[in-house]
């Protein structure tokens, strides 16, 4: 029987039934939900459970939600917390958030608005789980980060030059390449280290909410707007902010972007006071700003205000030196994950794995690897339990290599894909034949003429 996950688990505190109930109702199709009524109870749930996210109300009757904050953070680092209060403290947010909380609501609740932190909680949580990378110790100073290629050692040189300054990076990379683990190095090798990192991905946040989100709101700024709101970048003041798929943000949104890089200063949307922030923005993108540009969808006069430091993360078939290492990572990982105890991978899995180009990156070789652990029952990984497209594209860049005439090449690919189809099917020809969209006779006529196996 295969072993699945369980759903992320969120421990709501609040001596609120009410508020219990409404986040049990929102939150409980996407996560397991917990409740606890006071401080201690919350502390003695957290020592008990593994909780991924914690919604935490500061005003508690017998722990002060603040303090309560301080214990979560000094023992169990990796849980990610939102604040939760009635109050518009702005100095109280902050406070939180450079203690390490992730985000922060008001209440009356928004629907979207709680779904929304929950989910940019989980995702900080599983990358602080799940790292992608790690260098060679002597070669840098990036205790979070795997890699050994040249590539990644040329970048993390290039990181160190630059964690110090305050200078505005640009990362471009493939999606999945890992620009997030990235930035977290540069903040946490810094000098603000000690200061929030607040991560944004501009693609994932509703249009009509992303402005707010940003910069905050006053209340009565716009319909929904029931409580003042402050902007991340107000709550990221002295530390970082990520700006993730900036490519998306609209041209209004560029333009009090560029305000922000000129000025550094923010206007709440509905307000008239500026507001200076001092905060070091890292921006990244996964398509080329130039075209955009080109396209009228990206102003120019933004691009070089934050091109100023340009880092480019290596997709992974262009260091393929670290899959062994990144293979050996998830397998840790999944194997706890799953309570599994699989020792690893079979030398031809490790060459298919190895010249496989990899689309998706660091982030599809973690899914593969989490499919196989989660699906295989014996303690090794072999070559018919990957996927049928890494199978096959090892077999097609075989036949790319054959010299000669169009025939014999054609030929060859002909066999080698049959073969594929067939070892992926345990040698059943009727399954082979119906993949292959041809009659089990026509398949067999062909594997006597091309010479394949059975």
């Amino acid at each position: 029987m295969v072993k699945t996950k369980k759903m992320p688990i969120i421990l709501v505190v609040d001596d609120d039934l009410g508020v219990l109930s409404t986040l049990e109702i929102i939150l409980e199709k996407q996560f397991e939900i917990l409740t606890a009524k006071t401080g201690k109870e919350a502390l003695d749930q957290i020592a008990e459970k593994l909780i991924s996210i914690i919604f935490l109300d500061i005003q508690m009757p017998d722990i002060d939600g603040m303090e309560i904050l301080r214990r979560i953070k000094k023992d169990q680092k990796n849980i990610s917390v939102i604040i939760a209060t009635a109050t518009n403290s702005a100095k109280k947010a902050v406070e939180a958030m450079q203690l390490g909380a992730c985000n922060y609501i008001t209440k009356p609740f928004d629907v979207d608005e709680v779904l929304l932190v929950a989910q940019k909680a989980l995702e900080i949580k599983l990358l602080k789980e799940v790292v992608c990378f790690r260098p060679h110790r002597e070669e840098s100073k990036f205790d979070s980060i795997i890699g050994r290629s040249k590539e990644m050692i040329d970048l993390y040189r290039m990181i160190e030059k630059v964690a110090n300054n305050d200078s505005t990076i640009f990362v471009s990379g493939e999606s999945g390449t890992g620009k997030e683990l990235i930035t977290r190095a540069i903040h946490f090798n810094s000098n603000r280290k000690n200061k929030p990192f607040i991560p944004i991905n501009c693609g994932s946040i509703p249009e009509k909410l992303l402005e707010s989100e940003l910069f905050g709101h006053e209340r009565g700024a716009f319909t929904d707007a029931i409580n003042q709101k402050l902007g991340m970048f107000e709550l990221a003041n002295e530390g970082t902010i990520f700006l993730d798929e900036i490519s998306s943000l609209k041209l209004n949104v560029q333009a009090n972007l560029l305000r922000v890089l000129e000025e550094r200063e923010i206007k709440r949307l509905g307000g008239t006071k500026i507001i200076k922030v001092d905060v070091r923005i890292i921006c990244a993108t996964n398509i080329d700003l130039k075209c955009a540009i080109q396209e009228g969808k990206f102003r120019q006069d933004l691009y070089y205000r934050l091109n100023v430091v340009p880092l480019h993360l290596p997709p992974l078939r262009e260091r393929r030196d670290d899959i062994p290492l990144l293979i050996e990572h998830f397998l840790k990982v999944y194997n706890q994950s799953f309570q599994k105890k699989i020792k690893g991978v079979t030398n031809e899995v490790l060459e298919y794995l190895i010249n496989y180009d990899w689309p998706g990156n660091v982030r599809e070789l973690r899914n593969i690897m989490e499919r196989l652990v989660a699906l295989k029952d014996d303690d090794v990984i072999v070559s018919k339990d990957l996927p049928f497209e890494i199978y096959v594209t090892n077999k097609f860049k075989k036949v790319f290599q054959i010299k000669g005439a169009l025939k014999n090449v054609c030929r060859e690919f002909e066999k080698g894909y049959i073969e594929s189809v067939l070892e992926k099917t345990g040698g059943n020809q009727t399954k082979a034949a119906k993949i292959l969209d041809i009659h089990r006779n026509a398949l067999f006529s062909k594997m006597k003429n091309l010479g394949v196996k059975k």
